[in-house]
């Protein structure tokens, strides 16, 4: 009798194991990585109305970080802020024709734009996440990208932001993007710094 059934296990294993591998195939696929680039914009460098600290270490990170997906044909993402004045977009990350540009008006660049659903539509699971100021726009995108079910991966090295004052009061910028990094990685985002990404690691 077992010898009978053995070829009807076997054959039913093996439909199993086609399942399972067709399975993580289809989920593999379905899996698509998006480079969201917050608010590099000339307002953030010297001579514009609210420079950061080491902005331009942080846009040729995230040069860098555009270099490799398009070289692999990723899909990228310029988000940008209106302002009145110096609201271009630094020319390290100059958008190329065909690229994706959200503008917004608020903290989170999902708030009031058309960012989700221009992601859901490209089956875009993933988001890198990189850009200016650290505890602000790029704080409030990684919070909301997480709470709408996206995977966050942010790249602390390739972002910037600035000294926090108040009264006598005041915050170094590296202890708020530092402190930001810190409350981020792990329950919102995992963070990494540019080589290790473009590393894969």
């Amino acid at each position: 009798m077992l010898n009978r059934l053995s070829p009807v296990l076997l054959l039913i294993g093996l439909m199993m194991i086609v399942t399972v591998a067709s399975a993580e195939t289809e989920q593999a696929a379905e899996t698509r990585t998006a480079l969201i680039i917050i608010d590099v914009q000339d307002f953030y460098f010297p001579g514009g109305a609210l420079p950061l600290e080491g902005p331009e270490a942080a846009s040729l990170n995230c040069k860098k970080l555009i270099d490799k997906f398009r070289a692999e044909d990723q899909e990228i993402v310029h988000v940008g802020h209106k302002v009145r004045e110096g609201g271009g977009f630094y020319t390290d990350v100059a958008p190329l024709e065909g690229e994706k540009i959200v503008m917004k008006s608020e903290v989170s660049a999902f708030n009031g734009t058309d960012l989700t659903a221009y992601l859901q539509e490209n089956k875009i699971t993933n988001l890198v996440i990189c850009g200016m100021q650290t505890h602000m726009c790029v704080e409030g995108a990684v919070r909301a990208a997480y709470d709408l079910g996206f995977e966050v991966l942010l790249v602390g090295d390739a972002c910037a932001t600035r000294t926090l004052k108040n009264d006598d009061d005041a915050v170094a910028g590296a202890d708020v993007h530092k402190s930001t990094l810190m409350t981020l990685n792990g329950a919102y985002a995992k963070v990494v710094d540019t080589e290790t990404f473009l590393k894969g690691r």
